[in-house]
């Protein structure tokens, strides 16, 4: 197990109260996550949680830890998720894992948001992780082209991209939509960027996670950095 990953996911355990509906993320450091939280469960602690993913359900029924439908629930207190980047702003590259839709969706509707990394994911300016871009399978090749022109138009300089595979063919994720992975190298205006690519039709979601963390937990070998945004 990673030492700096677990310093992170349970420095997380810290934000989590008696009675709490969690937005359970998904990735190695969530799952870390989840390994700590189900023992506190097992030890009397109220909670249920709403998984982002059906790996992330599965992880959390094998740690004993009450999942509820999404549909079922007026509000989230909490969500506790990694990231494959973080910049200085508390911005986000997410979607490695092929969940950024759900994973968005989760984030976006709870109360605060955790992002818990260890320390190589830290970046001055997101890109250099190819940036996932969730697309409907219809007409995928024109929401590709629509795609590349505006990672162009706003300033990524000769981008490219490629269709995530699994077993040969195009990955399909949880909602049923490939992912269009955009090596950017770095994404000069990740604002414009995000706001840009959500206009584009076909495209069901970006990993451009911008303003939704409220907290980013930074694991390292012999602690973890807490940062905490300032919303006022």
């Amino acid at each position: 197990m990673s030492i700096p990953k677990q310093n992170a996911a349970y420095a997380a355990l810290e934000f989590v109260e008696d009675g709490m509906v969690l937005g359970l993320g998904s990735g190695s450091t969530a799952e870390i996550f989840m390994e700590r939280l189900g023992e506190l469960v097992a030890g009397g602690m109220s909670l249920s949680g709403v998984p982002t993913s059906e790996a992330t359900a599965k992880c959390a029924r094998e740690n004993g830890i009450p999942l509820v439908e999404p549909n079922h629930v007026e509000t989230i207190d909490l969500c506790i998720d990694g990231a494959d980047e973080v910049d200085g702003n508390f911005n986000l590259i997410k979607g490695g894992g092929a969940c950024l839709l759900r994973e968005k969706i989760i984030a976006t509707n709870s109360a605060r948001m955790i992002c818990i990394v260890d320390d190589r994911k830290m970046v001055e300016t997101l890109g250099k992780f190819p940036l996932p871009v969730e697309v409907d399978p219809f007409a995928m090749a024109l929401t590709a082209q629509q795609v590349m022109a505006v990672l162009k138009e706003t300033g990524v300089e000769s981008p490219t991209i490629t269709v995530r595979e699994a077993d040969g063919k195009p990955l399909v994720t949880d909602g049923g939509h490939h992912i269009l992975d955009c090596a950017c190298e770095a994404i000069p205006d990740a604002i414009a960027t995000a706001k840009a690519l959500s206009g584009i039709a076909g495209v069901m979601e970006h990993g451009l996670f911008m303003d939704v963390a409220d907290v980013i937990i930074v694991g390292e070998a012999d602690h973890a950095r807490v940062m905490e945004l300032s919303r006022e």
